[in-house]
């Protein structure tokens, strides 16, 4: 198998929100953090892997901007050191179309930091950016 140059690897299947139910419980009774790019929305699940859903409505912009989008969150999500057992939801606003990777890491690096899922060293380094 060739290595992965200049790609990422991915996030892995076990760390996705897939199922319907899964989005159903962190929207019912999960906390809600937001700004002007993104909402998260974050619930224990009582496992100890986190599990990322990330959702771009049509407001967002086209299927080409949607799953641009999508792709840039789930990097940053994928770099972030989360703390385990949490279902997290990561909602695009229409603001984020327009915004780079590197905005999108800083929103959802505070966000995050926001809601506590950070690890207690990562959320330190969110304080001094």
């Amino acid at each position: 198998m060739p290595p992965l140059v200049g790609r990422s690897a991915g996030m892995h299947r076990d760390q996705r929100l897939r199922r319907r139910k899964d989005f159903a419980a962190v929207y019912r009774t999960g906390r809600a953090q937001g700004n002007r790019l993104l909402v998260v929305r974050i619930h224990p699940n009582e496992g100890d892997i986190t599990r990322f859903g990330f959702v771009a409505g049509k407001v967002v912009g086209g299927a080409v901007v949607r799953n641009r989008v999508k792709r840039r969150l789930r990097e940053a999500a994928r770099k972030l050191d989360v703390k385990p057992g949490l279902d997290i939801i990561i909602g695009a606003r229409k603001a984020a179309a327009d915004a780079d990777s590197h905005e999108l890491n800083r929103a959802l690096a505070s966000l995050l930091a926001r809601g506590g899922a950070l690890q207690p060293l990562a959320g330190a380094l969110e304080e001094t950016l």
